[in-house]
C-alpha cells in the first residue's frame, strides 16, 4: 500500500505542538486574508484607544486557514489573557460558568466549533455577551430561582467551518463577522519560507512553489506536506528541497499536480465515469466512494467547488469542465453520455 499523507485541513493529533510552533505571533507575521487582517488592525487599535475589549468576532471558513491562528494573534495584539475551548466542550451550564466567572478582565475567550453549542447554552451566554452579566438557575421546579452575576467585560471569539449551522439571535451577536478564504500560492510560498526557517529545513524557492501548488490553498496542508517531503528529502540523502525533490516525494504521497488525494480522485472520478458527470445527490456519491456524507461535504466539496471542479446544483453534484479535462474527458462525450442516461432514467 502506498504511503499518503491526510489533505483534509483539520488538525491532527500529532500536528497540534507543531502547528503551535509556526503560529504567528503578529498581525505582521500573519500573511495573507489581507481584508481579514487589515480590519482586525483598525478595530484592535481603536479598541486599545478607548481602553475596551475589542467586539466580539466571529471567524469562520473551510478547516486549516488560520482561525485559531487569528484568535491568538488578536489576544497577543490586545496584550490580553486567551482562554480557549470548544463548542462540544461545553455541555452544561456550569461548564461555560466556570470558564466566564473566572477570566481576568479585558481578556480574550475563544470558542472553536462554536457552531456546535448546545441551545441552552447559547441561552446563556447571549446576556454575557451583550451586558456581562451571566443568568443561572438555582435549584427545579417551583423553588428554582435565577441568580445573576456580574461578568469581567472580555471578547469572545468563535471560530466555526459552517457558519450556516449558527442560530441568528447567536450570529447578530458578533460585531466583527469574517470569512477566511483558500490561499493564493504566493501566500503559501512566503508561509513555507518562514516554516521552513522555523523547522531549519533548506527549501528552494522552486520547491516551496512546487509544494504550496499543491497545498489546496491551506496552510495547515502545506506546513503537513513540507514536514512530509522534509521526510522523504532527508531519507534520500538531500539537505535541500530542491522542485525535483518536493515533486517526487509528492508524487509518492499520491498528492497530484492539483492538490487532489485519492480520495478528491475517487469522488471526481465517480461522478464523470459513473454517473456521465452528474448531477448527482450527495448520498449517491456517498454511497458510491464508501465516504461518509458529512465528511465529503465538510472536508473535500469546499476546495473542489471553489478551485473550480465541482459545482453544487438544486438536482444535485456536477462535474464541470475543467475536471472533466484534468481527467482526459471530451466534453462532448460527457455531454452524450449525460443525454443517454436521462433517456434510461
Amino acid at each position: 500500500m502506498s504511503p499518503r499523507v491526510e489533505l483534509s485541513g483539520a488538525a491532527l493529533e500529532d500536528e497540534r505542538r507543531s502547528d503551535a510552533r509556526l503560529r504567528p505571533e503578529t498581525l505582521g507575521d500573519f500573511v495573507g486574508q489581507s481584508r481579514v487582517v487589515d480590519n482586525l488592525r483598525v478595530f484592535i487599535q481603536a479598541a486599545l484607544q478607548r481602553g475596551e475589549p475589542m467586539d466580539h468576532a466571529l471567524f469562520y471558513g473551510p478547516p486549516g486557514l488560520g482561525k485559531t491562528a487569528l484568535a491568538h494573534v488578536v489576544a497577543r495584539e490586545m496584550r490580553a489573557s486567551l482562554r480557549v475551548t470548544a463548542g462540544p466542550v461545553l455541555e452544561r451550564a456550569g461548564d461555560l460558568a466556570a470558564i466566564v466567572t473566572n477570566i481576568e478582565p479585558d481578556s480574550v475567550l475563544f470558542i472553536d466549533e462554536i457552531h456546535r453549542l448546545s441551545p441552552a447554552i447559547e441561552e446563556i451566554l447571549y446576556p454575557a455577551m451583550e451586558d456581562f452579566k451571566l443568568d443561572l438557575v438555582i435549584g427545579q421546579g417551583p423553588s428554582a430561582q435565577t441568580v445573576q452575576i456580574d461578568l469581567p467585560p472580555f471578547t469572545l471569539i468563535g471560530a466555526t467551518t459552517r457558519a450556516g449551522l449558527l442560530t441568528n439571535p447567536l450570529r447578530a451577536r458578533f460585531g466583527v463577522v469574517s470569512r477566511l478564504d483558500y490561499y493564493p500560492p504566493e501566500d503559501l510560498v512566503q508561509i513555507l519560507d518562514r516554516s521552513a526557517r522555523i523547522l531549519s529545513i533548506g527549501l528552494d524557492p522552486d520547491g516551496a512553489h512546487e509544494i504550496a501548488r499543491r497545498a489546496r490553498g491551506t496552510p495547515r496542508i502545506a506546513n503537513r506536506l513540507l514536514r512530509r517531503v522534509r521526510d522523504f528529502a532527508q531519507v534520500d540523502g538531500q539537505d535541500r528541497i530542491t522542485r525535483d525533490v518536493a515533486g517526487q516525494a509528492l508524487d509518492r504521497l499520491e498528492v497530484d499536480e492539483a492538490g487532489f488525494d485519492s480520495m478528491d480522485r475517487a469522488l471526481l472520478r465517480t461522478l464523470i465515469h459513473k454517473y456521465a458527470g452528474g448531477p448527482v445527490g450527495v448520498d449517491t456519491l456517498a454511497a458510491a466512494t464508501g465516504e461518509d456524507r458529512g465528511t465529503i461535504e465538510d472536508i473535500y466539496e469546499p476546495f473542489l467547488i471553489q478551485a473550480g471542479y465541482l459545482d453544487r446544483t438544486p438536482r444535485g453534484r456536477v462535474a464541470t469542465p475543467r475536471a472533466l479535462d484534468h481527467f482526459g474527458v471530451d466534453p462532448a462525450s460527457a455531454r452524450k453520455a449525460r443525454g443517454a442516461q436521462g433517456r434510461l432514467l
